[in-house]
């Protein structure tokens, strides 16, 4: 009987305590399912690149003979341009799809109504917040990085094709492209100069895409130009957009010294000490933690649209 009545009495099952870490996970696995062009944009720019550089590999046996009478410094500055092309170009591409992901990240899911779905699971506004800053400030420019070296490896690997091929020393050309060297300075110049040294700016464009019903790409840019306007006609100064260029390239000057010189240059000086010490760049940080901040609590009292 004792065995009935306990068997009769209300059983209370305690939910299971999902680990902060799996949290975040699957909030960061969310935006790679919702946001597929973060990863397709960049393999779509490195393949329209390839397909353009084989179609000028013939021309390389040429260009090496030519760089033969230069110096070592200019036979690499010759011969390293299509690999800076392509660290440039993925540096661009980094930056378009970094801006248009922040500004739709949060009014995306209020658009189409999934954010009464996404609420409804154990992930607070902190966490869902700090996973789509994470896009742009993290996981974006690695993906970036890891195309570009991709790209540039198999550069390497149909140059040394066509020059054996002319007869020409393969060994000499991979002594001029030192891409391990290329490598670290593509890394170290996309997070200082456009991660730690830009992080306003994706704060800026997130916290507008939680506050804006419609056109947050207009709101994101229409007050910025209207300041630098009333400026100009108020006061005949444009001290405002100098800040905003400095924000946006200040940190390349303050990561590396090189006036003129690419971002994979072996030539570069890099001084890391200096643009860690740079006040504008925790400024900058203070400024980013207040967006993001504002973008959490908007997000926490914002209605599907």
């Amino acid at each position: 009987m004792n065995a009935g009545a306990m068997s009769m009495q209300p059983q209370t099952i305690a939910a299971a305590e999902i680990p902060l870490g799996r949290r975040i996970y699957w909030a960061v696995r969310r935006e790679f399912w919702e946001s597929r062009y973060i990863f397709l944009a960049p393999l779509g720019a490195a393949a329209l690149f390839l397909i353009g550089f084989l179609v000028t590999a013939i021309h390389l046996p040429e260009k090496v003979r030519a760089a033969a009478a230069l110096d070592a410094a200019k036979q690499h500055d010759a011969l390293s341009i299509p690999y800076e092309l392509a660290g440039d170009l993925m540096m661009g591409t980094f930056l378009l799809v970094a801006m248009f992901y922040c500004v739709e990240a949060l009014q995306r899911e209020r658009r189409d109504r999934s954010i009464l779905f996404w609420k409804s699971l154990p992930v607070s506004d902190v966490i869902t917040v700090g996973a789509k800053a994470s896009i742009p400030l993290f996981f974006l420019p690695l993906i970036g990085i890891a195309v570009t070296v991709g790209s540039q490896f198999i550069m390497l690997l149909v140059s040394s094709a066509v020059l054996a091929a002319s007869g020409l020393s393969v060994g000499n050309y991979w002594s001029q492209i030192s891409l391990p060297q290329m490598s670290l300075l593509l890394f170290y110049h996309v997070f200082t100069a456009h991660v730690l040294w830009g992080a306003p700016v994706f704060g800026w464009l997130m916290l507008v895409s939680a506050w804006a019903r419609r056109a947050a790409l207009l709101w994101a840019f229409v007050p910025p130009l209207a300041i630098m306007a009333m400026e100009k006609l108020l006061f005949n100064t444009t001290r405002f957009a100098s800040y905003l260029e400095w924000r946006f390239w200040g940190g390349s000057m303050d990561a590396a010294s090189a006036p003129g010189m690419m971002p994979m240059n072996p030539l570069i000086h890099l001084t890391p000490l200096r643009f860690l010490s740079t006040p504008g760049l925790w400024v900058g940080f203070a400024v980013t933690a207040l967006f993001l901040a504002a973008a959490v609590q908007l997000r926490r009292n914002q209605e599907p649209m």
